[in-house]
């Protein structure tokens, strides 16, 4: 079931340099959000303190009304949140396949000692997981690549490996974070119907940090503007686009003045 996500008055520093500041907004279970903002806004710093890599220095972050601020990425895993990252951390030696079952170990009985020992309840979850795997490499039309080594892929390709890997752990809320950089028109078009189809089939929350606003204005339905790690403003891509306070943070005040 998907999940809600709420921020409050999330603030970061590091030191003497504030990276955000004051932050608060709420992603409605099943919703698709954007968020979207000029370079060294603070998209991705916010990510990580959602997906427990930064620990806010102030403010509260709630998954379903449960504070998470604080929590290990691998505590927030079993809440249902599972991520991306802009570059792709693969395996590169290992198969195409091994990389999408690192997705799945949350969902492993035990832990280390009994994956270790080879226990008959982990050979049989191990499994199935990679049976599960390979269906969804295959119905992805991935299936040709499964035994194949990472790096003989394409990086567009890398992209969907990710992808299918934080879906194995059957997340509630899923992290994108610039999905599309780098990937051709076609292979744009395909990752907006890709995530479409993931959010409606699987019942998930999806948060997008991404610079392509053809991908923003056709994926999702509200979109969070930051600049300089505080909250610009909040509604459709399309009242951000025609925002002169969004169009000055992108290209500066002459432009904003412009468009008014």
């Amino acid at each position: 079931m998907a999940a809600g996500l709420s921020l409050h008055d999330v603030s970061l520093q590091f030191g003497g340099v504030k990276v955000l500041s004051g932050v608060s907004f709420d992603v409605e279970p099943g919703s698709i959000l954007g968020l979207v903002g000029p370079n060294g806004a603070g998209k991705t710093s916010l990510f990580n303190c959602i997906s427990g890599h930064y620990r806010p220095t102030g403010g509260s972050i709630t998954i379903d009304d449960t504070e998470v601020v604080g929590s290990a990425p691998s505590k927030l895993a079993r809440l249902g949140l599972s991520r991306t990252f802009q570059h792709p951390a693969l395996r590169l030696n290992a198969t195409v396949l091994d990389n999408v079952l690192l997705g799945g170990h949350t969902r492993l009985p035990g832990g280390p000692v009994s994956w270790a020992l080879g226990l008959p309840s982990t050979a049989r979850a191990e499994r199935d997981l990679r049976g599960e795997a390979l269906a969804m490499l295959e119905g992805a039309g991935l299936g040709w690549a499964a035994h194949l080594p990472a790096d003989e892929l394409s990086h567009g390709l890398h992209k969907g490996i990710e992808l299918w890997r934080a879906l194995l752990s059957r997340p509630s809320l899923l992290l994108l974070d610039e999905p599309a950089a780098g990937l051709s028109h076609g292979e744009v078009d395909q990752l907006i119907a890709s995530v479409r189809q993931i959010r409606d089939e699987h019942d998930i929350t999806v948060v997008i940090v991404e610079h392509h606003m053809g991908l923003i204005s056709a994926l999702t339905d509200r979109v969070v503007v930051l600049d300089h790690g505080s909250k610009l403003m909040e509604g459709t891509a399309a009242q951000a686009q025609a925002d002169p306070r969004v169009i000055e943070a992108y290209l500066g005040k002459d432009a904003a003045d412009d468009a008014a």
